[in-house]
């Protein structure tokens, strides 16, 4: 009788472990459908060189920081948005920036984190041309059951 209850025992443990794997894989899956679409409005958000379409994705603190390639950084969604215009989109006749196939996404609760390359063509207008590859990751925090950036880095390897 023993040996049955710890057999027993065994079993139901065995089992809630696999329920537990198994709604993580569901998890992590569907996660990565959800910030793949959420990467693709992203980068079509600011392909449209228009920043009421990316301000949706961004959390409005006036206290958070933003890495772009130039300046050094932004404080603020406010800030972001007059440096975006004037040290890129002012300069810019058409952009086109298109994520790579990296994505990688960490959750840790409602704070996610999301890292990808990408490739910017640019035409400027001077008439020249700005093509590179770049690195972008995001730090996303769910509020109100919606993922908003809370921070963000993206830059360019030197050329060398």
């Amino acid at each position: 009788m023993k040996r049955t209850l710890v057999g027993g025992l065994i079993l139901v443990w065995l089992a809630m472990g696999t329920v537990a794997v198994a709604g993580t894989g569901k998890q992590a899956a569907g996660g990565d459908a959800e910030f793949k679409a959420l990467i693709d409005k992203y980068y079509a958000a600011w392909s449209s060189m228009n920043t009421d379409n990316a301000a949706p994705l961004y959390a409005k603190d006036a206290d958070l920081t933003f890495y772009d390639i130039a300046p050094l950084k932004y404080k603020g969604w406010d800030e972001y948005v007059v440096g975006v215009k004037k040290n890129f989109f002012d300069m810019s006749a058409s952009a086109k920036l298109t994520p790579n196939d990296d994505l990688k996404v960490t959750r840790r609760g409602n704070v996610a984190w999301t890292s990808v390359t990408f490739h910017l063509v640019a035409k400027m207008k001077d008439g020249t041309t700005l093509d590179l590859q770049g690195r972008h990751t995001a730090i996303w925090e769910k509020r109100g059951g919606k993922w908003l950036i809370v921070h963000e880095h993206v830059s360019s390897p030197l050329q060398g």
